[in-house]
């Protein structure tokens, strides 16, 4: 089921920003970049596929057995064309504090990086604090500038 949010002012807010951070020109000093996470389910062939032969692609069966599930973090520049996959076991503040830390190392000229959100409890410094201590956490959460996409409305993000 799908639903708009109600349209107060938080909202609005937060709505502008998102827009108003995608308006900016490229900078490569001030680099838009989008992040969101995905659970995804694992799966393992039950028969091998037929291999290609002239004239036929190959072939593969449809059926499969399930592995359980994963979570893959996805990170895009739209601007630049960059983009950025993280897998993961799972969706925590562990996790997403790695995935920050790789993406600030992976903007070392960056003066900030402008990074669009939504408001999950883990994509807070807190995380990075949990795992790294308050100083370090400190010290990569201050290479973003945070621009969260309003509640029940992540659709603005452009990494979806």
């Amino acid at each position: 089921m799908w639903c708009v949010a109600d349209l107060n002012e938080d909202y609005i807010t937060k709505m502008e920003d998102v827009l108003e951070t995608y308006e900016r020109p490229y900078e490569p000093q001030q680099p838009v970049v989008c992040l969101d996470e995905k659970p995804v389910t694992l799966h393992a062939d039950v028969r091998p596929a037929s291999p290609a032969k002239p004239g036929r692609e190959t072939r593969r069966d449809n059926e499969y057995e399930r592995c359980g599930t994963a979570n893959v973090f996805c990170a895009v520049e739209p601007k630049a064309g960059r983009h950025f996959s993280f897998p993961t076991p799972d969706r925590s503040g562990f996790e997403f504090a790695q995935v920050a830390v790789n993406l600030a190392l992976a903007y070392p000229e960056a003066e900030t990086i402008h990074l669009v959100m939504d408001n999950l409890n883990i994509h807070r410094q807190k995380s990075l604090a949990d795992v790294y201590g308050l100083e370090m956490a400190a010290e990569v959460w201050d290479r973003f500038t945070v621009h969260y996409t309003p509640k029940h409305a992540s659709w603005p993000n452009m990494v979806n």
